[in-house]
């Protein structure tokens, strides 16, 4: 368990690297594409981010992926928090640029579009992983990543970290980033179980 947990830290610690270039670039184009390098640092090493293994929980859904899953997600967690709050204090624009940003999601954004934004994302979430896996090419990530940041998709662990690194700590903040890890959820999970559906209906 302990093993599962630091591994989800691992990958906490990367999504916070992508997200600081991120927020440090003024090109939201650039900050896009670098942050790619986040995940691709997470799928050569082999270690536990949430968004990248729910989408596989319909291949096999029994306890011990469960516990990997949300093992995964606690240390992501962690990961991005401490290192949310540590940048947010060792370079203060990445502090302001976060605040500004996670401000104006809570400002801007109603609860079903979040939603709705964050079913998107961990539709591509899945599709960079999956492609990943199956083909053996880091291609899916390079274009994915960026297309989800772009379209302002909404990134579970990203979005912890940001929190985190504006210091905005309230009830508001809580939710949003709840309904987000739903999201992520249910897109990473639609299009292999749509497929689930499709192999069954050729079956009969």
């Amino acid at each position: 368990m302990l093993k599962k947990a630091i591994s989800g830290v691992m990958a906490g610690i990367l999504i916070s690297i992508g997200g600081s270039v991120f927020l440090a670039c003024t090109d939201k184009v650039i900050g896009a594409v670098f942050f790619s390098v986040a995940l691709l640092c997470i799928c050569f090493k082999g270690y536990s981010l949430f968004t990248g293994k729910v989408g596989f929980l319909p291949e096999k859904c029994d306890k011990e992926a469960l516990s990997v899953l949300l093992l995964g997600l606690l240390g992501n967690a962690v990961g991005t928090i401490a290192c949310g709050y540590l940048l947010r204090f060792a370079i203060p624009t990445i502090g302001e640029a976060a605040n500004a940003l996670c401000a104006a999601k809570l400002a801007n954004q109603k609860l079903w579009q979040t939603l709705v934004r964050a079913i998107f994302c961990g539709i591509l979430m899945y599709l960079a992983v999956s492609i990943y896996r199956d083909k053996k090419t880091p291609l899916a990530i390079v274009f994915c990543i960026p297309v989800f940041i772009l379209s302002g998709f909404e990134h579970s662990i990203a979005d912890i970290f940001y929190f985190a690194a504006s210091g905005i700590v309230s009830f508001s903040a809580f939710l949003f980033l709840v309904i987000v890890i739903a999201g992520n959820s249910i897109g990473g999970v639609l299009l292999p179980l749509l497929a689930k559906i499709g192999n069954r209906g050729e079956e009969t």
